[in-house]
């Protein structure tokens, strides 16, 4: 081993990437790596990264700016799907050291041993056809909730993405060793494990099992309290997934199912793989079985070819739509992708604009969906930290909840009484369950 004892971790990005930092973090922990805070001059900073927005990339600079500033002589090693994408520019960035793949960076261990990579910077970075392990995983002790890693890579190549260039074809493990992992999780102490994935729906692809198969599995593993499904496509979302969620104490009444356009033209374009009369029926689906279900949504604003008449007609689907809230994406031209050969580029204030109206439109909507849950009793999940002498938790259907502080409920459920929400979308509640007088 080198000089290396100390090493800090920073993640970009969407849950997958929690969970595969911490997968990493403990392996090294396991080869006689010390884990510390970023600020506590580390020997090795690992940035795990993102590229869904230019956003992410500038990201990845500012971090390692940061870093240098901590500690000027430290290794800086680049990983995650902006490592994959654009490995030369990365290695270019005054500071960094080592840019690794998406199948080296889990092998980061072996790279640290090596008395010769670092003399200059370097990539490690293979074509991404070329990434065909599967490495499960989940996170611990960075959050309350657990990320479990269950699928990998995409095989839907949708005009305007770039994750398929970054991680490779749709991959994971059987169920049983994905269940393997989930009572590991729970052994360690998670509640609550979010299931995560790029695309999770697709879970089993290529094999005799599917991702149904998986959520019945996991249902069974004894210590877990709850579930959440992180993000599922809505034509891999079935109605037979919808109803077992619905009579499971464990799925919770909570989805994430990206949208990206409510113009059937749109997603043509988009090459997505359903219309708008298929998401409607899945989210109306849910409704029916799970009233108080949490729904939320991505949405894309400014895609090649979106007209004022078309982006009326997401909208209006939108706000005809029974969901919770929004995450709106402005549309970013990304290289390789087909998107970006489409032409008919919408202007960028037009985009800005757009987004700010769908946002808007998702502010109503959180503040509507708040609403219909103040008045009622709930099971929260409270968190470890302490602000200001309040705790936070979420209720299974996803309101963020706050308490005063005591340390007896962290990481355990408890039912509370939700009264109204803040500014800043956070119910007040009090644990007594007071009955409606009657007259």
């Amino acid at each position: 081993m080198l000089q290396f004892k100390k090493v800090a971790y920073y993640t970009l990005g969407c849950k997958l990437n929690f969970s595969e930092t911490s997968t990493i973090a403990r392996g090294l922990t396991e080869a006689g790596y010390a884990r510390v805070k970023f600020e506590d001059s580390p020997d090795v900073f690992i940035i795990n990264t993102c590229s869904v927005t230019d956003n992410a990339d500038k990201k990845c600079r500012a971090v390692v700016r940061k870093a240098l500033r901590v500690n000027p002589e430290a290794v800086i090693i680049v990983i995650g799907c902006y490592a994959q994408l654009k490995p030369a520019e990365i290695a270019d960035i005054p500071g960094v050291n080592l840019v690794l793949g998406a199948e080296e960076k889990f092998n980061v261990a072996e790279y640290l041993e090596k008395e010769t990579v670092f003399e200059k910077s370097r990539t490690a970075v293979r074509e991404i056809k070329y990434a065909k392990q599967f490495v499960p995983g989940f996170s611990r002790g960075d959050r309350t909730r657990t990320f479990l890693k269950v699928q990998d890579g995409c095989n839907y190549f949708c005009a305007f993405c770039t994750i398929p260039l970054a991680r490779g074809r749709s991959r994971s493990a059987d169920v049983a060793a994905t269940v393997a992992k989930a009572r590991e999780a729970a052994e360690a102490g998670a509640v609550e494990i979010v299931l995560t994935g790029v695309n999770i729906g697709d879970f089993g692809h290529g094999t005799d099992e599917n991702f149904f198969d998986l959520i019945r599995a996991l249902d069974e593993v004894e210590g877990v309290e709850r579930y959440r499904i992180s993000s599922i496509e809505p034509n891999l979302l079935s109605d037979e997934i919808i109803a077992f969620c619905a009579n499971s104490r464990k799925f919770v009444p909570h989805f994430h199912i990206p949208l990206q356009s409510g113009s059937d033209t749109i997603l043509s374009a988009m090459r997505r793989r359903y219309r708008t009369d298929l998401y409607r029926s899945r989210v109306e689906r849910i409704k029916a079985l799970m009233p108080d279900a949490c729904i939320g949504v991505d949405v894309i604003t400014g895609f090649p070819g979106e007209s004022d008449a078309l982006f009326a007609e997401t909208q209006q689907f939108l706000t005809d739509l029974p969901v919770s809230y929004l995450h709106v994406f402005t549309y970013s031209e990304r290289p390789n992708t087909t998107a970006i050969r489409l032409g008919d580029t919408v202007p960028q204030e037009v985009r800005k604009d757009r987004t700010k109206l769908l946002r808007l439109l998702s502010h109503r909507k959180l503040k509507a969906f708040y609403a219909e849950q103040t008045g009622k009793a709930h099971e929260v999940l409270f968190e470890a930290e302490e602000d200001g002498g309040m705790m936070y938790g979420f209720t299974r259907n996803y309101v963020r909840v706050k308490l005063p502080y005591d340390a007896e409920l962290v990481n355990k459920t408890t039912e509370v009484y939700l009264s109204e929400a803040d500014r800043d979308f956070v119910c007040k509640a009090r644990r007594e369950i007071h009955a409606v007088p009657t007259i």
